[in-house]
Order: C-alpha cells, then sequence, then structure tokens
C-alpha cells in the first residue's frame, strides 16, 4: 500500500484517479480548494472522499506543511489548476499564482519529506503553436495564451527539481479529456460537457466555426492506466497521452444528439470572435485580445502522438470514441437531473 497525496481531487480527473487509487488499496490524501472541484464528484457507489478531503488551497503553505509532515507520502499527483482557458486569461495574476506558485509549493514540500515521485498534469495545450503533427513530447513552439503558458513553466520548474535534487518528476501532456464527471455546468464548459448540457435542455448547441475542426479525444480511464503505471518512473520524464486519432467537433456533436435522441435539435455555428464572449473584458481596454488569437484558439488541429508512452510504459489507449461517449452521456445526465447531487 502506497500513500498518495492528489491535489485538484474534487475536480473532472482528480476526482476518478482518487476512486481508481482507492480501489487499489492505496491509502489517500485528497486536497480540492473547491474553486473548481465539486463535492458531486467525490461520492461514488462504496465511498464518499466529502468525508476525508482537505479543503485547502495549495498556496497555503503552513496547511501543505502540516500535511505532509505528518504524512510519509510515496506519489504526488498535482492536478490542482485554474484550467479554464479564458479564466486564465482574465485574471492572471490568479492564474500564475495557483498554477505556477502552487506547482513550485508542492515540489518543495515533496523534496523536503522525501516524495519517491512527483506527477505533474500538464496540457497538450502547450502545443498551441506548432505545427507538424502528430505532436511529440521533445518538440514544443514557446506558448502564448496564460494557461499553457503557465503549464510550460511548471513543466521547467519539475526539471528543475529532478536536475537539481534528483526528484523522480512526471509531466503528463493531456489532450482533451472525456469521460464520467466532465464538467457540464461551469461559465465554459469543455466542448463534450457543453454539447451534453445543450441537448439536455433541448436547445441548439452553437459550435465556433464550421464544426470541422480537428481534436485528439482521450477517455478518462485509459488516462487513468497511464497514470498508475507512470509511478515506476524514476527520472524526469513528459508524456502525451492521447489517441493518436481525431474527431471533428461535428462528429462528436452528431455522436452525442444520437445518443441523446435529439435529432430533431439543429446544431448551430457562429464566428470564431464570439468563442470568449461571457469574458467581456478581454475585449476591453487598450490592448484588446486579438481576433487571429482566438481563431487560432478555435481552429487549432491537435493530434498526439503517444509513441513514448507505448515504448517505455506499454500502454496505449482502449476505450472507443463511441463507448466512451456514452458513458460520458448517462453519467452526465444523472448529474443534471440532480441525482448525484444533495
Amino acid at each position: 500500500m502506497k500513500t498518495i497525496l492528489i491535489t485538484g481531487a474534487a475536480g473532472f480527473i482528480g476526482s476518478n484517479l482518487a476512486y481508481k487509487l482507492y480501489k487499489e488499496g492505496n491509502k489517500l490524501i485528497l486536497i480540492d480548494d473547491f474553486s473548481y472541484g465539486k463535492e458531486v464528484n467525490l461520492k461514488f457507489e462504496d465511498i464518499d472522499f466529502n468525508e476525508i478531503i482537505y479543503k485547502k488551497s495549495i498556496l497555503d503553505v503552513e496547511a501543505m506543511e502540516d500535511i505532509f509532515s505528518e504524512n510519509k507520502i510515496d506519489v504526488v499527483y498535482h492536478f490542482a489548476a485554474i484550467s479554464v482557458l479564458p479564466d486564465c486569461q482574465n485574471n492572471p495574476i490568479k492564474a500564475v499564482d495557483v498554477n505556477v506558485k502552487g506547482t513550485v509549493v508542492l515540489l518543495e514540500m515533496s523534496r523536503k519529506y522525501g516524495v519517491k515521485n512527483f506527477i505533474f498534469a500538464s496540457s497538450s495545450a502547450v502545443y498551441e503553436n506548432n505545427t507538424g503533427f502528430p505532436l511529440v513530447e521533445d518538440n514544443v513552439e514557446l506558448p502564448s495564451l496564460l494557461y499553457p503558458s503557465t503549464k510550460y513553466m511548471s513543466e521547467q520548474l519539475c526539471k528543475s527539481y529532478y536536475d537539481t535534487y534528483g526528484l523522480p518528476t512526471v509531466c503528463l501532456r493531456f489532450t482533451n479529456v472525456y469521460g464520467p464527471h466532465i464538467d457540464c455546468l461551469r461559465k465554459q464548459p469543455p466542448v463534450m460537457g457543453y454539447i451534453i448540457k445543450s441537448f439536455y435542455d433541448r436547445v441548439s448547441p452553437v459550435l465556433h466555426s464550421t464544426g470541422e475542426q480537428q481534436r485528439d479525444f482521450v477517455y478518462i480511464d485509459d488516462l487513468l492506466d497511464l497514470a498508475v503505471l507512470i509511478q515506476k518512473n524514476k527520472e524526469f520524464d513528459i508524456v502525451n497521452i492521447s489517441t493518436g486519432k481525431t474527431a471533428s467537433i461535428n462528429e462528436i456533436a452528431t455522436i452525442i444528439r444520437k445518443q441523446m435522441n435529439c435529432e430533431n435539435i439543429e446544431i448551430k455555428y457562429q464566428s470564431s470572435s464570439h468563442y470568449w464572449d461571457k469574458y467581456k473584458e478581454l475585449s476591453e481596454g487598450v490592448y484588446p485580445i486579438s481576433k487571429e488569437r482566438l481563431e487560432h484558439e478555435v481552429l487549432k488541429y491537435t493530434c498526439l502522438s503517444y509513441e513514448h508512452a507505448n515504448k517505455k510504459y506499454g500502454w496505449e489507449p482502449k476505450i472507443s470514441l463511441e463507448e466512451g461517449i456514452r458513458n460520458t452521456v448517462d453519467f452526465s445526465i444523472k448529474v443534471l437531473k440532480g441525482d448525484n447531487n444533495e
């Protein structure tokens, strides 16, 4: 049995990871300040993690010191972050504090108290300015937007702690992750959560541009399998988690529409310039966000190679897009109905 700490444990990925590690018999220490995490994510059929989670910020150095000093932690999964891109752009100081300074706090605690493996949730967003596909780990054009920039900076900090102190660290670059517990309700939901919520409300989802932009989607259970395998790492590593395949947003919407019996509901489209309309502040001021940057974010093509994960850890994705979407839809409908809420 290992003692494993997970930050961002009430989030989509963190909560699913907690449950997998719990079922494998590990002792868990869970942390989330519930800025984005939700109590419903922590409720499973045979365990309610709300009863044990620390409702703390990773920026609370004294609290982190207490948690690390009182528990002999073997593995840290650092998944806490402000991951909503426009939220990061809209509040850059907070984004850098949480995403970069928070990573330093946890790295330093891990160094000080002898953590055996530090696993950091990075993002495929660091590749936002790359061309040439599929994308590979050792080729990154420096990102531009705040969110991927904070992730890239944190990757450099992870490497620093390995180079300087020998702390084994892994940076996981996720593609678009989906599955049960995906957030359907936040201000700017991930695209699959947004489409599910729209069809549940019996309104037309509004896709940007033509909807033909291609993304690489990876199912949560496949991601978690690799996240566990990665514990055997003893050095510094960066690993893509992807399928190496793409699907258009139109394809995703069409599959969801069929599975939810909403084929009579039209899918609508609007210009890329409206992508972050809910964040008016970004279009104001002397230097507003450029329309070109918004269009680039909407239209960017994402396809990552998982060759490194396969060769080093023996991992490959297993869940088909149709099966994964079915599981996502079924769970999301329960949440939207309130079946999983208190």
